[in-house]
Parts: C-alpha cells; sequence; structure tokens
C-alpha cells in the first residue's frame, strides 16, 4: 500500500473491528491514509484520490461498492482487498458495473479478530442463535461462514490441520462445522498459488461444542481478566475507574502490558502481594519501559489497583457467599473432597439468601448440571423460588443445545464427560474447578484424546510433537512459519462462544508444555450474563416478514 499517495481506506463493520485489534490510526496514517470511512455510510465524492477497500465479500458490501461508482465514481481508482474468497457470482456482478475503475483485487485471508495472542474471534455472537434457536433459518448459512473464517485462520497460521470433532448423538452441529471446515481446507490448499501443494501439518484442530461443557460459562470464576468481565460492566474492553474525583477510562488489551502480565493471576493472588503485582521493576521489558515512563507506570498502576479493589469489594459484598456452593455443586465434592450426596442441601443456602435473580439462576442451573438433569415437579418449584415463572427460558432452553435440564429417558445418551484427576494440583477453596476444555488440551498434547471418541474428519495429520509456533496475532516478520516451528500446533475451536476462564486455560497449557501452542478461538467471546441471555432469546420467536399492499379500488 506504501507506493500509493494519499488515500481513502473504505472499512465495514467487520474490518473496522479487526484493525482496531490489531493496529492504531498513526499506523495508518504511516502508509499514507489519511481517512478512513464507512463502506455503509453516505460519504461525499473525493474524485482526486484512490481509496483502498478493505471488506468482506458479501452481497450487501459489494452493492454498496457498486453504488460508489455507478452512476458516477466517487474515487479516482478502487483498490480492493477482500477478508476471504470472494464466490464467483459477487465477483462477476462486481466486474460487470466496476471493472475500469478496480485496479487491484485480491482475498487476503484474515476473516478473524486477533484479540490476543492465543486468541481469536468470529466476531458473531449472533452465530448462537442461529445455529441453536428451534427457529432457526440460517444455520447451514452461519455455519458455513464459520468455516470460511477458520480456514483462513489456518490459512493465516500456514496450517492445514487434521479436523477432529466430538462423536455424540447430542452434539451435531461440532460435526457438521468439522465437515465443512475439512472440506474447505481441501479447496483452499488445491487453489494455493505455491506450485508445491501443501500436504496435511502437524496441527490438529478440535472443534469443540458449547454444550460440551456447560458448567464452565455459568462459575463465578477469580482470575483477574474473567471476574472483571464477570462483575464490572466492561464495554469495548474499556474499564471506567474514579481518581481524583474525576472518571477516567482505560483500555484492557495487548497494550497494557501489566494487563497482560497480570490477567489470568487469581484475585487472591493479586490482593496479597499488590507490591509484586504492581511495582515490580525486575518484569523483563516492563519494568524497562516503566523506568523509561513514570507517568505511564502510575498510570497502570492506578487503573490496575483501581480494578483489583473494585472486584475485591464485588467479591466480599456477594460473590464469596456463592463461590463455595458453586464449586461444590460444580466439583461434587467439598473442599474436602467428600461426596456431595445431597446438591439441594447445598443449593438451598444460595436460595433463601438475599442474592440477585441472575445469581440464583446460575447457582439452580450448576444444580441441574450435577444431576444430569432433575424432574418436571423440582424444576417447578425451583422456577417459583427464584421467581422466574415468565422467563423459565433461561433454564429450560438450554435444552436446545442438547443440555439435559428434565430428566427425561431420552436423555439417558447425554454422558458427562470424564475428568482428569487433578487431586495434588495446589487450589484455592473458592476455584476448584477446571474448565472440561483444559482436559482436552492436555490429552491431545499428550496424544491421550480418544480418536473413538474424537474422529478425525478425514486423513490423520502428522505424529504429534508439539509446536514452537507464530501466535494468532502476529506472525514473526521475515521468518517463515516452517522456520519458527519444530513439531505442531493444537488449535481449538468452541462453537457458541468462549469463556474468559477457557482462554485463559489455552495459556496455561502452552506454558506448562513450552514448545507446543495452543490457540483457542469461537464465534464470540462470552460472559455468564450475556450466555444467560443468549439462551433465554432461543425461545423467541423470529418476527414474521409482510409486506402491506396498497388498498385496491
Amino acid at each position: 500500500m506504501s507506493n500509493l499517495s494519499s488515500q481513502i481506506l473504505i472499512l465495514d463493520h467487520f474490518t473496522t473491528r479487526l484493525l482496531s485489534s490489531c493496529c492504531k490510526m498513526s499506523d495508518l496514517m504511516s502508509e499514507d491514509i489519511t481517512i478512513v470511512e464507512d463502506l455503509h455510510k453516505n460519504r461525499e465524492p473525493v474524485p482526486e484520490m484512490k481509496a483502498i477497500y478493505f471488506m468482506r465479500p458479501t452481497a450487501e458490501c459489494i452493492d454498496a461498492f457498486i453504488n460508489d461508482f455507478k452512476p458516477k465514481a466517487k474515487y479516482k481508482a478502487a483498490y480492493v482487498f477482500f477478508t476471504d474468497y470472494c464466490p464467483d457470482d459477487l465477483f462477476d456482478k462486481m466486474k460487470k458495473n466496476c471493472a475500469k475503475h478496480i485496479k487491484v483485487c485480491k482475498e487476503i485471508n484474515i476473516s478473524f479478530l486477533p484479540l490476543e495472542a492465543q486468541v481469536f474471534s468470529c466476531d458473531n455472537a449472533e452465530a448462537f442463535k442461529s445455529i441453536y434457536s428451534p427457529n432457526s433459518k440460517d444455520r447451514d448459512q452461519t455455519l458455513e461462514m464459520i468455516a470460511d473464517q477458520i480456514v483462513t485462520l489456518c490459512a493465516t497460521l500456514d496450517e492445514y490441520p487434521g479436523v477432529r470433532f466430538k462423536k455424540d448423538p447430542n452434539l451435531n452441529y461440532g460435526k457438521k462445522l468439522a465437515e465443512l471446515v475439512d472440506n474447505k481446507l481441501a479447496r483452499h490448499y488445491e487453489l494455493d498459488d505455491n506450485p508445491n501443494k501443501k500436504g496435511k501439518t502437524q496441527a490438529q484442530l478440535l472443534i469443540v461444542d458449547r454444550a460440551l461443557d456447560p458448567v464452565s460459562p455459568i462459575l463465578h470464576e477469580l482470575t483477574y481478566q474473567a471476574m472483571a468481565y464477570d462483575l464490572i460492566q466492561i464495554k469495548d474492553n474499556t474499564y471506567e475507574y474514579d481518581t481524583d474525583g474525576s472518571k477516567k477510562e482505560a483500555l484492557l488489551n495487548e497494550e497494557d502490558e501489566l494487563w497482560v502480565k497480570l490477567r489470568h493471576m487469581h484475585i487472591f493472588m493479586l490482593v496479597q502481594t499488590p507490591q509484586a503485582a504492581f511495582c515490580n521493576i525486575s518484569i523483563g521489558g516492563l519494568s524497562q519501559l516503566m523506568k523509561k515512563m513514570p507517568g505511564f507506570r502510575k498510570q497502570m498502576k492506578t487503573v490496575h489497583l483501581s480494578l483489583a479493589e473494585d472486584l475485591m469489594n464485588h467479591y466480599q459484598k456477594n460473590v464469596e457467599k456463592l463461590c463455595k456452593a458453586e464449586q461444590d455443586l460444580a466439583v461434587g465434592a467439598d473442599a474436602e473432597g467428600q461426596k456431595v450426596k445431597d446438591p439441594m442441601r447445598t443449593l438451598l443456602p444460595v436460595l433463601l439468601h438475599p442474592h440477585d435473580t441472575t445469581d440464583k439462576i446460575r447457582a439452580v442451573l450448576l444444580y441441574i448440571f450435577s444431576l444430569n438433569g432433575t424432574t418436571a415437579e423440582n424444576l417447578n418449584k425451583l422456577i417459583q423460588h427464584v421467581k422466574i415463572e415468565d422467563e423459565r427460558g433461561y433454564i429450560l432452553n438450554w435444552e436446545h443445545l442438547g443440555v439435559p435440564i428434565l430428566s427425561t429417558p431420552s436423555m439417558f445418551s447425554f454422558r458427562k464427560q470424564s475428568r482428569r484427576d487433578r487431586s495434588d494440583e495446589e487450589t484455592y477453596k473458592v476455584s476448584r474447578w477446571t474448565p472440561v476444555i483444559k482436559d482436552l488440551m492436555e490429552d491431545v498434547v499428550e496424544n491421550k484424546l480418544e480418536v473413538k471418541d474424537w474422529p478425525y474428519q478425514s486423513e490423520c495429520p502428522s505424529v504429534w510433537n508439539g509446536s514452537r509456533a507464530v501466535s494468532a496475532r502476529q506472525k514473526h516478520k521475515g521468518s517463515s512459519p516452517d522456520d519458527l516451528r519444530s513439531g505442531s500446533r493444537l488449535i481449538v475451536f468452541v462453537l457458541g462462544g468462549v469463556t474468559y476462564s477457557e482462554m485463559r486455560c489455552a495459556y496455561e497449557v502452552t506454558h506448562a508444555n513450552k514448545s507446543c501452542e495452543v490457540i483457542i478461538g469461537s464465534t464470540h467471546i462470552l460472559t455468564p450474563r450475556s450466555l444467560l441471555e443468549d439462551i433465554y432469546n432461543l425461545g423467541k420467536q423470529p418476527m414474521e416478514s409482510f409486506s402491506i399492499e396498497e388498498d385496491k379500488p
């Protein structure tokens, strides 16, 4: 792009989010981009300037692009970059109407958001309803789109992974997605311009359905990042806090190196050792940055001290009373290892305490999950106790995911995931639960994940031997991925939303194995409250489309 003169960059909603996740306006200006515009808004013509279009290859985007050049061109020329493969019919439509204005047209294979070093998102929260709603009319279309996005991730990482899914009659959507991804990967590498056609690499791509672990998104998680997004209103990664009597905002992202260092730390460790956590000037590159920028150091320290204090206030006021009961229900045993024989005795104190309704719903769900479903009579009593007679969808609609709520004979086939023994691991009594996805990651890395339970969609990859890989967020310049990798990479995709605790697991497994990088992604990132709203909305009927005809004389 740098060989062009001053130019305009035109983005759709998705590519705006994509660029915002990995660069700043100053980065764009260094590439001679002086104006950034919204593709779908009315814009003043600038016929003397060239326009770079970075957009998704959708009918809506193509139509907006054509409108920029018909009947009269708004710009001197168009340089078009699609996030991924443009369907032939849309490409032909664009060519037919605007060919003389298009100087460049490329597909660059990056239809995902690189949120963190090891986390990516399809930025599609609506996919949850499209996939799981019994009234969905666009399920197949949504799965196709997600598959295309996953393929662009694999292409960016230069991987052709073996695709695996959970073999389970109750979880069909993961199998369907695995099939789509596998077929699209084969097609992508067949069309690859590289004369040495790529075969399967040693990577594995694990497709995990949200229903496989309904517990992790519901529990109160007490690590810094997960706790913050659960208990505090953080919108667009922006934390609002008070300092010196005035309101301030701080972005919680990869640019904040202190946030990156602290985000997976347990809140108890964070507040018990504030000097080590916030002020330790021996923290490698961070200390050097802070020495050079004392103002920055003070600001970051203030942000995180304020956030940690906020979280502890929430914990002591309300969450502390919930955590023991939640953990006992989730784990099936108390902190001393004694089996919970009567889950209702564990649940009852939560229901009798004046917790807010959402917290009670979360506890009721954990109770039901612990039993693998309950009777209709018992469920009705619980719903009446929580006073959600008109909002029972928060609980009942989990069945649309294949999670048993009512213990009927048809649900007997739903088997709980067998868990790793972690009794020797040191944990806090209020944080004994480990997300199921961590078991899966460790099983794959150790070559222990049963092929009969997690079959490959087609061909198996080469022998697994770990990886020293490039992150989802940034490739190292000047090096090919093969130069940086001595083994294999694990990519985990959660269909239906991923939690912050599950994101943390990817880093923990990577750290524990050193040579193996685990990358995790999903349709979107979820919090307990956002998931409950998504679940509730599954029961809503879609609005009927209708047209109003003029009265005929």
